[in-house]
């Protein structure tokens, strides 16, 4: 299998998002006055074109000149079944797949299905946006318990704080499982303390495991379900390949609901909003890259990690800059506090000086201020244009 990291695409004019909307974004913000040169290394998708089997695969499927409704076919399910036990000996029942558009569309529909309006949601900052964006927009509170900081700096759980937050009638808690932005790959005792709160407060876990794939040598995710326990708690997962290889544009989730009655809750929302599953393409791509995807994804991991090696070595020789390396996806938060500037004052160094755009660390809450997120999934020539723009914005 030919596989080339090293390859730069032009996508600006793609319709891509992280190359052609992040200038709506910024540019009123932070006062930008010429976007024609800023690199974007935001947004978590990849620069690296997707495994040449998914290109086949659709190619393949587009053989056949006839669109008509469709389904899911067995062997793609087998496909999913076999890559979770084959990476993460995680033996998922073909019934519990419940498929969905993507990871925030399936919690929303979760956090609709078994919350009510006014209801409390739960989540540990600083985390993904949409983990308070859609319970907001769906009318239920956010109830917002911080992560603390090692002596490492790596983000742990203080669950003397998250009982309380519980106590206040918690109905649902959402877990980032490789977490994001900071990349904490989390314990199997850290998982099972989450756990037995839950079931002790009757709270619904909703564990997102979208990154699970992406993990570096010396950690190992741990599927939220496989975990002693798991089984008398009230837990869905959300997973996806779209991550892992970059297919978020072929719109491909799915909800992993063991409990029959959870699962069939689920489906019974589903039908209500008219959802239905992925469309052919979408299929076709999936299982290719669940059947064969294995070596594409190791060499991934290897070339992102040598991507991070760079970043540390580099922008830690900076004066108040410190990178918090990650146990685990593309994504690295980079911690500026000692530098004292303040956001504002850092993201316009970024923008109009250096000419980079990252994502500041108050979207992910007010846990995340005096940090940034990078992307690193790119070529390594992105990566040091990327490290030579945050320097000049730091002189």
């Amino acid at each position: 299998m030919t596989i080339q990291f090293d390859e730069i695409y032009e996508r600006r004019n793609t319709n891509s998002f992280k190359w052609d909307k992040f200038k709506e974004r910024f540019r009123a913000k932070y006062r930008v006055e010429d976007d024609s040169d800023i690199l974007p290394m935001w947004v978590a998708d990849m620069d690296f074109a997707v495994p040449q089997i998914v290109i086949d695969a659709i190619k393949e499927r587009l053989n056949h000149p006839i669109f008509g409704y469709s389904y899911i076919s067995d062997e793609c399910k087998e496909a999913i079944q076999q890559w979770y036990k084959r990476r993460h000996n995680w033996h998922i029942n073909k019934d519990a797949l419940i498929f969905h558009s993507g990871v925030v569309p399936a919690i929303a529909t979760i956090i609709e299905t078994f919350t009510e309006p006014g209801d409390k949601i739960c989540i540990s900052t600083p985390v993904y946006a949409p983990f308070f964006s859609i319970p907001k927009a769906l009318n239920r509170q956010i109830i917002e318990c911080d992560l603390v900081e090692s002596k490492e700096h790596i983000y742990e759980y203080d669950f003397e704080q998250l009982e309380e937050a519980f106590k206040k009638g918690v109905k649902a808690y959402i877990l980032c499982s490789p977490h994001n932005p900071a990349g904490v790959v989390w314990s199997k005792d850290t998982l099972k303390k989450l756990i037995q709160l839950c079931i002790k407060y009757d709270v619904l876990l909703i564990s997102d495991e979208i990154h699970s794939d992406i993990v570096f040598e010396g950690h190992k995710h741990i599927p939220t379900m496989t975990v002693e326990g798991a089984e008398q708690a009230k837990i869905v997962a959300c997973i996806a390949p779209t991550k892992t290889f970059n297919l978020a544009g072929l719109h491909a989730a799915i909800i992993v609901a063991e409990n029959k009655q959870l699962r069939n809750a689920l489906i019974q929302n589903k039908m209500a909003h008219g959802l239905d599953d992925w469309n052919v393409l979408a299929a076709s791509g999936v299982q290719a890259v669940y059947e064969k995807g294995d070596e594409w994804l190791d060499r991934m991991i290897q070339y992102v990690s040598k991507n991070i090696d760079y970043l540390e070595q580099e922008l830690n020789k900076l004066d108040g800059i410190r990178i918090i390396r990650p146990h685990a996806t593309y994504l690295v938060w980079i911690d500026y506090r000692g530098t004292g500037l303040s956001e504002n004052e850092m993201m316009d160094r970024l923008i109009n000086k250096g000419k980079i755009a990252l994502e500041p660390g108050t979207k992910y809450s007010e846990a995340g201020r005096g940090f940034l997120r990078i992307n690193l999934a790119c070529p390594f020539e992105t990566v040091k244009d990327g490290v030579e723009r945050f320097k000049k914005a730091l002189l």
